[in-house]
């Protein structure tokens, strides 16, 4: 597979076996295909030709998933936007990608000459006579899904058909998932987890998706019970929500085979907790939106290592270089870098930026890792989130992992706050687990006996909840930006800073 233009043409064949379902809405392959070609000839009749941006602003739901699929047909692109954008958020993608037509309502009101078009009106019955127009090139953009913008403006990330298709290909194979699968999706769709972990790989292999609307515990637990999936990805702060539910006493999970975690770092007690409540193995992953979302995964039926985001994807080659580029021995950190066919092609617009995150074909990552002999990696931290304290290099996630042992921690973010004699020191704000009664002085004291005085929190917050960006990953930039308010209201440092 090469292209994924005849991907719904060749979904037809398998007939009447479910496909797809949502909250309102049950369809075969047969049925979806035929959804894909009676909308990839309507948005045709509209205007869209080859080269031209189709943009969805939905939440999740089967429509969404046929417009995708439609606009390759054409050999158009697709944005998805984050319904919960304001008319100033989606605005900006659907100008920086020049989306030509919109697939839902824009926040405020179409604007200029863009087609806007409510999911209901798509037509649903293909036309006989239509015929699918030359398929595209495997260079040609499939997706563009935007970055979520924590260090400016949001980029659009060109992914290829061919990165779309090598992608599918390559999870369903490492994941070892087949047509007796059936996923369960809860991660939002216009994030390239939700569609390369879950309803890429099933329409690959012939296996089953069941699209959920807003995520709740109590409906998971729901969901499961009742539709029986078999697998399901999902980012910390979703495990964090289920294991810490009293609905997980007596959740019905048994037909889960395995769980996926992605997106942002999971603490080892956090996956412990979390496998031991619902009874299932789950594999850690690692990747960037600008590397199609999975670049390196523990196997389901090899060996696994805990604290480690796996080994890298068929395909796919990580080395871990120094300032220079070049490799640095086993066991020795640096800065991660991918190669492979998941490499986009650029970020639109900014070749500046493409140039300098994409050189000699390698993906320069931005994160700090470590390979051991057997080929796991291990994230050590974000390049830009190490913290330099008094000129000594400290990383927030070494802290976080320190700080997640405690049993009443149930998820925590470090970050670094001005500090006029050492330049940078860390602060925490910790989330802990429903009736407890953690005090900040216990946990410092907890601290003492686990990491050096240099990586202690100065400050310790604690907190109902973590800020989150759209696609679930802890803000950073806003806990920063509050650690510089002068007028905040702070616990009394709990070090000494010399």
């Amino acid at each position: 597979m090469t292209t994924l233009a005849y991907f719904a043409w060749e979904l037809a064949h398998r007939g009447d076996t479910p496909c797809v379902r949502d909250d309102h809405t049950a369809l075969t392959y047969r049925q979806f295909a035929d959804r894909v070609d009676a909308a990839a000839a309507h948005l045709q009749s509209i205007g869209v030709r080859r080269g031209d941006v189709v943009a969805t602003i939905l939440p999740n739901r089967v429509e969404l998933l046929v417009c995708l699929m439609a606009a390759w047909r054409l050999g158009a692109a697709a944005t998805p936007v984050n319904p919960a954008f304001t008319a100033t958020e989606a605005g900006y993608q659907l100008d920086d990608a020049d989306a030509r037509i919109v697939v839902g309502r824009t926040p405020g009101g179409p604007i200029g000459d863009r087609i806007e078009i409510g999911p209901e009106e798509l037509r649903t019955e293909p036309d006989t006579a239509w015929s699918a127009p030359e398929p595209p090139e495997p260079d040609d953009v499939a997706l563009l899904i935007y970055t979520s913008g924590s260090t400016g403006s949001p980029k659009g990330v060109e992914q290829t058909h061919g990165n779309v298709a090598y992608m599918t290909t390559a999870v369903a194979e490492h994941m070892e998932v087949g047509a007796d699968d059936h996923a369960l999706l809860i991660l939002p769709l216009f994030h390239s987890n939700a569609i390369f972990v879950s309803f890429l790989p099933m329409m690959a292999v012939g296996g089953r998706l069941s699209v959920t609307g807003t995520f709740s515990v109590r409906r998971f637990f729901t969901d499961v019970a009742t539709l029986r999936p078999t697998y399901f990805s999902a980012v910390p702060t979703i495990y964090a929500l289920l294991t810490s539910s009293p609905d997980i006493t007596d959740a019905d999970v048994d037909s889960l085979r395995f769980a996926i975690c992605g997106a942002a770092p999971i603490s080892k007690e956090l996956l412990d907790a979390a496998e031991s409540a619902l009874g299932v193995t789950i594999v850690e992953g690692y990747g960037l939106t600008e590397g199609k979302c999975v670049s390196a995964c523990n196997p389901r039926s090899d060996v696994r290592k805990l604290g480690t985001v796996g080994i890298p994807l068929p395909g796919q080659r990580i080395d871990v270089v120094d300032s220079t580029g070049a490799p640095v021995p086993t066991g020795e950190s640096g800065e991660v870098v991918i190669s492979g066919p998941n490499v986009m092609r650029g970020y639109l617009h900014r070749p500046d930026a493409t140039a300098a995150t994409v050189i000699d074909g390698r993906l320069h990552t931005g994160d700090i890792g470590v390979l051991d002999a057997d080929g796991y990696l291990s994230i050590v931290d974000r390049i830009k989130d190490m913290i330099i304290r008094g000129g000594e290099n400290v990383y927030p996630k070494e802290i976080e992992a320190a700080i997640t042992t405690h049993p009443d921690v149930l998820e925590c973010a470090v970050v670094g706050g001005p500090d006029p004699i050492l330049g940078e020191v860390p602060i925490a704000f910790v989330v802990t687990y429903p009736n407890t009664t953690l005090h900040r002085d216990e946990l410092a004291a907890h601290l003492r006996d686990i990491v050096t005085k240099a990586k202690r929190p100065t400050e310790i917050h604690l907190v109902d909840v973590l800020p989150r960006n759209p696609v679930g990953k802890i803000d950073k930039p806003s806990l920063r930006q509050q650690t510089r308010i002068p007028a905040r209201t702070t616990p009394a440092r709990l070090t000494s800073p010399a």
